[in-house]
């Protein structure tokens, strides 16, 4: 099955529609889909419930999404650095479904591996365990999580091969893997794609079974949240 496709908008056709559970790959704005969050936006889907360690900044990442109201609900662990995600969630246009971040790769990572729920001990005592089922193991209590299985997955990576095999760079893997596995179709954006059987098996990071479609968006912006720059005595 061919996986390569020309553009973002084409690797997202006929998977996207409305009302979606999208998870999206990333930590901060290190190692995100910037072409296919591009290409999410431009379709015009509406009302995403997006799965994601943050929501990107104003005007970047998954903030697009936000400024045009794509978003609907964030399932997230951390929520700063984004002045539109503040004053939607406290006008009471946003769900917020916040989520320890531990927590929240183990419920896709769960959901990846066909485990339905699990019980951890973060959050008991506190609002994130409301509504929701206590039990008590060896003395302590543990709250259980259910797993997250997104209908689309759209990840970043460094390269694939055509079969769909994925290399990550350093701390750009970050929440890709578990993303890529949780989701019924997976789109990857990747910098390089080579020929299948030109990596090394060993140096393979996700094997191309989680991978629909790929994409090539070779120069990416690559932005950072903030740049800190130390003044050194006599320089």
């Amino acid at each position: 099955m061919k996986k390569l496709f020309p553009s973002a908008e084409a690797a997202l056709q006929g998977v996207v529609k409305d009302g979606q559970l999208l998870a999206v790959g990333g930590f901060g704005l290190c190692g995100i889909p910037e072409a296919l969050i591009d290409a999410l936006k431009n379709s015009g889907v509406q009302n995403l419930t997006v799965i994601s360690n943050n929501a990107g900044v104003d005007g970047f990442g998954l903030g697009k999404l936000l400024e045009t109201r794509q978003i609907k609900k964030m399932i997230a662990s951390y929520v700063g650095e984004n002045k539109e995600f503040e004053r939607q969630y406290l006008a009471g246009e946003l769900e917020l479904e916040f989520t320890p971040q531990g927590t929240l790769a183990e419920k896709l990572r769960a959901g990846g591996s066909g485990i339905p729920a699990f019980f951890t001990k973060t959050g008991v005592g506190t609002l994130v365990a409301e509504g929701k089922e206590l039990r008590e193991f060896d003395g302590e209590t543990y709250v259980m999580e259910r797993a997250l299985v997104p209908d689309v997955s759209l990840v970043k990576a460094w390269r694939a091969d055509q079969s769909g095999n994925l290399q990550f760079r350093l701390t750009a893997r970050n929440f890709n893997p578990a993303v890529a596995m949780a989701g019924k179709v997976c789109v990857a954006e990747v910098e390089e794609v080579v020929e299948t059987g030109a990596m090394d098996p060993d140096q393979i990071h996700l094997p191309g079974i989680y991978v629909n479609r790929i994409v090539c968006n070779p120069n990416p912006e690559k932005r950072i949240e903030k740049r800190t720059i130390t003044e050194k005595a006599g320089v």
